[in-house]
């Protein structure tokens, strides 16, 4: 005889507790607290959004985030910038203008040439064709704002705004919509809810350090950022060209990008080789790199190919023959300085020759990585270049051959934020002319893990929180140089109350379930560091330096900022071998953590 039918009110229940977030029990995602009667939010970003954990469809709460997390850029850029009333050279807002000014003034075969001691060109085409096409548009608006050499150090109130304007839309064509394809991507594969994502979604584009650098302190660097976005995007969609297309996008963009470009080879190469080799995918992606290259510095070949037709000078200041290339000065010892391509190589490497500034040293300025704060104990400028040269590609490929042999044996695609984060902080720490704002780099992909499995669950938010914060206080000594602390200070402490981190709470420690040695182990460790940076600004705002250590709070920042990096690299790198299966089961327990970490 058949038993009783199964009440029909039981899958209703799962379906409310589904549309509340809560696809999984409350140690899973951790966006709520859940005890016998009463579910509330643990945090008080999810309590925000919490009237809307009902909504069936994105598209409800999506133009809303949309809308708030546009309001915040938008008045971060009321304040001043880099370089604002700083001449001579008044600092990142001008080198922008002044690109603009210099593509839409000159020929294309004299930008990477033009005056380089007043910001010259250093970076890759996509670069110079999206200063030019914001030139353009701004010189319909008032032509003065980009006027060959009297334009220098404009500080037009409208220019301002047209310039915060161009970083504005910038990011809403390019970021924004790759973080939100990410953000549904990654949570659906990681079996995360709607609402649950929609909360990660809004912590991850509050991210202070990407407010403060691009929208305050001026540059666009979730431009590119949005393009690797992309190309890990559509590595979780499986389409592998796209994810070229776009990562090449990215180098052009940036060379910066070049942080993450063993992951993308390691992730690709490991998908035409396992479960089985497929060699048409690997000829397909080899020849979408290719073409997209190709397309990237055609514009650059054709108008220079235009300019020599013409008569243009790459190098009208110079006269008399020309002096060779800096980089490869015995390129004219085996090639005819007449011949018509000459002047398409003379491009190339000039272009490579801005792009890579092997010739500024090291490091120029003190960054919280490991090789200023090596130069604390052991003055590293007495040692020669190439000797520094050869040190930094030893560590730093020591440093990132691990993740990335364990993303080429197991390309999996939720390790991808893990795999990317570990060898852009092993980049960020060991690399050769590292500057401040390329924590940028590493904070990316691992700020979206907040959108994965657990990942708003209190050991993540207390790690990835921890990152974000530490990042913007190793950048405090640029932005308080143009007097830029108290949006660094409103935007940093908001986004640790909305994401419920120190020093506004303490809700991201102490998980239940997990173990207590790790709990107090974490909390201490970043306790101390919290208690450090704190009384850091303290002493800095209070008491002047010693006049024969001038730059001793600096120093400081620069000494805890590398430890506490050093620990997130380690912490990616813990994470990324025990989530990539890559150990022994006999060395994993129950829980899938590691016994050895």
């Amino acid at each position: 005889m058949a038993g009783p039918s199964p009440s029909p009110h039981k899958p209703r229940r799962k379906a409310a507790a589904k549309r509340a977030g809560g696809n999984h029990d409350s140690s899973s995602s951790r966006p709520i607290t859940a005890d016998a009667h009463i579910m509330k939010p643990s945090f008080p970003l999810a309590a925000f959004l919490w009237p809307a954990r009902g909504t069936t469809s994105q598209w409800e709460l999506l133009p809303l985030i949309l809308m708030a997390v546009g309001l915040f850029r938008w008045a971060a850029g009321l304040w001043g910038y880099s370089g604002f009333e700083k001449p001579p050279m008044f600092g990142d807002y001008e080198a922008q203008r002044h690109w603009m000014e210099i593509t839409t003034q000159l020929p294309v075969s004299q930008w990477y040439f033009h005056d380089l001691p007043w910001w010259g060109l250093d970076y890759p085409p996509l670069t110079a064709y999206h200063s030019w096409l914001c030139g353009k548009i701004g010189s319909l608006i008032d032509p003065s704002w980009f006027a060959l050499y009297t334009s220098r150090g404009s500080n037009d109130q409208t220019l301002k705004i047209f310039m915060r304007g161009t970083v504005v839309v910038s990011e809403y064509l390019i970021y924004i919509p790759a973080v939100v394809v990410f953000v549904r991507r990654f949570s659906r594969l990681s079996g995360v809810a709607n609402w649950t994502a929609s909360v990660a979604l809004v912590a991850i584009l509050m991210q202070p350090a990407t407010i403060l650098i691009d929208h305050v302190h001026f540059q666009y660097n979730t431009v590119m950022l949005g393009f690797v976005l992309a190309s890990m995007s559509s590595m979780l969609a499986g389409r592998y060209l796209w994810s070229a297309v776009f990562f090449v996008a990215a180098l052009g963009f940036k060379q910066m990008a070049l942080y993450y470009a063993f992951s993308v080879f390691a992730y690709l190469l490991g998908n035409c080789l396992f479960p089985r080799v497929n060699v048409a995918r690997f000829i397909g992606i080899a020849t979408v790199t290719a073409i997209s290259f190709a397309i990237l510095i055609l514009p650059l070949v054709l108008g220079t190919f235009s300019d020599v037709r013409r008569g243009i000078d790459a190098r009208p200041d110079l006269d008399g023959p020309h002096p060779p290339l800096p980089l490869f000065p015995w390129i004219v010892n085996y090639m005819d300085t007449e011949a018509f391509y000459y002047p398409i190589v003379e491009q190339m490497v000039q272009m490579v020759h801005r792009v890579f500034p092997f010739a500024r040293g090291l490091f120029e300025d003190k960054v919280a990585n490991f090789w200023c704060a090596l130069n604390l104990v052991v003055k590293l400028k007495q040692y020669p270049s190439e000797l520094l040269q050869r040190a930094a590609l030893v560590a730093t490929l020591a440093s990132i051959i691990p993740p990335n042999l364990i993303l080429f044996f197991r390309p999996n695609k939720l390790l991808l934020p893990l795999a990317f984060a570990t060898t852009a902080w092993g980049f960020f720490l060991f690399s050769y002319q590292v500057h401040e704002k390329s924590v940028l780099l590493p904070l990316m992909p691992m700020t979206v893990l907040l959108a994965g499995k657990h990942g708003l669950g209190k050991d993540m938010r207390a790690w990835v929180g921890f990152a974000n914060l530490l990042g913007c206080w190793t950048m405090f000594p640029l932005l308080q140089r143009v007097e830029l602390r108290v949006p660094y200070a409103v935007l940093t402490l908001l986004w640790a109350y909305l994401v419920g981190l120190p020093p506004t709470s303490l809700s991201a420690y102490f998980a239940d379930g997990s173990s207590l040695w790790a709990q107090w182990g974490t909390a201490l460790v970043h306790g101390a560091f919290y208690l450090a940076m704190g009384m850091w600004h303290v002493l800095e705002m209070f008491l002047k330096p010693p006049a024969d250590k001038p730059d001793l709070w600096v120093v400081a920042n620069v000494g805890v900022g590398a430890v506490g990096f050093s620990l997130c690299y380690l912490w990616c790198l813990g994470k990324l071998v025990v989530e990539s299966d890559i150990l022994p089961r006999s060395w994993v327990g129950k829980k899938g953590k590691s016994k050895t970490l």
